[in-house]
């Protein structure tokens, strides 16, 4: 460990002299057999990126945007060369479950989820009511994707998707979720200055990536604009719709931890495929605690193992897959489960 501290630290000197003066850091490019400095690097990614935003300009009126509406987006333009470095650098976790999720939902996390639960369970009810999803699970959202609308992201929404389109890596997606957020805008939801998120353009308290927003974010509060950064009702809502949208039941939970049987054929551990709880019963799986598991033949689940059959294992009801629908991990959908579940069941 203190090796890797050491180069690290040696890096980060390195690092620090090329800022310091980056006009005395050359190399030579193979290619043209030239000497360039990192400083006439960055000025060559500045001056096309300008080019490229003059491009989208011209593009999003020719798509029918209102020049105001750009004049605002495009104000404060910003190439985030970090938001590039984390899409191609996505880390790898190597964690279990069992390790995963007390880092997810620690203690304070579960308590704080159900503090507020109760501060907004009169909002939250009237929610799940109209909705026909349990307020726990619009909680337990709330609490993993933003724990609790405290952390939505410092990125400027327009420069991040700008600046990804112009990577190149994903361009036609990163565009078109740019045209989103110009509608977004363009319709008053909220300030270009105000519409920050994630790297990658998720926004506000849900995290909605902007088509995301166009297709499930609701004005709840009824003032006009679908305010997912500032609006408790129209974040509930949002989150809610999109559940129901994706084929939430409000009779069923998400799943449940089983046991599974020594010679249990881990093929049949696929969200495709579907049984009833009497014919996983029938194949051995049981209750954690080894009892038998209800006896409900109006419900279909799946296996899942995240890691192997020495970890986690659940019998994945259909919210699981809708939680899938929202972010495609086993991990995101068992945090967002584990708390939701000490929401209904505090210690």
């Amino acid at each position: 460990m203190k090796r890797i501290l050491t180069f690290t630290s040696a890096t980060l000197v390195a690092s620090q002299l090329l800022l310091v003066n980056p006009a005395q850091a050359f190399y030579h490019d193979p290619e043209d057999g030239k000497e360039h400095s990192h400083e006439q690097d960055q000025a060559q990614v500045q001056q096309q990126f300008d080019d490229y935003v003059s491009a989208l300009q011209q593009e999003a009126l020719d798509k029918g945007y209102q020049q105001q509406t750009l004049d605002q987006a495009f104000a404060d333009i910003e190439y985030y060369q970090r938001a590039v470095e984390l899409d191609k650098n996505q880390p790898e976790f190597k964690l279990t479950l069992d390790t995963y999720l007390p880092r997810a939902v620690p203690e304070w996390k579960a308590d704080k989820a159900i503090e507020k639960y109760n501060e907004h369970k009169q909002l939250l009810e009237k929610i799940g009511a109209e909705y026909g999803v349990q307020p726990r699970f619009i909680v337990a959202l709330w609490g993993i994707e933003t724990n609790f609308g405290s952390f939505t992201g410092g990125f400027k929404v327009v420069s991040a998707l700008t600046t990804l389109a112009f990577d190149g890596r994903r361009e036609a997606f990163f565009k078109e979720q740019l045209w989103e957020a110009l509608t977004i805008i363009e319709e008053g939801h909220i300030k270009p200055e105000q519409m920050k998120g994630s790297w990658a353009g998720a926004m506000g308290q849900t995290q909605f990536m902007p088509s995301s927003f166009m297709s499930y974010a609701i004005d709840y509060d009824g003032d006009g604009k679908k305010d997912i950064w500032n609006s408790y009702g129209d974040v509930f809502a949002s989150a809610a719709n999109y559940l129901k949208s994706v084929g939430w039941r409000d009779d069923v939970t998400w799943g449940r931890q089983v046991q599974l049987p020594a010679e249990f054929d881990e093929t049949l551990a696929d969200l495709d495929v579907k049984k009833s709880l009497d014919e996983w019963q029938a194949m051995g799986i049981t209750r954690m605690d080894g009892s038998d598991l209800p006896s409900r033949d109006d419900i279909k689940a799946s296996v899942v193992i995240p890691d192997d059959k020495e970890g986690r294992v659940y019998l994945a009801y259909a919210n699981y897959d809708a939680l899938m629908r929202w972010n495609r991990s086993h991990y995101f959908v068992a945090a967002v489960g584990y708390l939701s579940d000490r929401i209904r069941f505090p210690r």
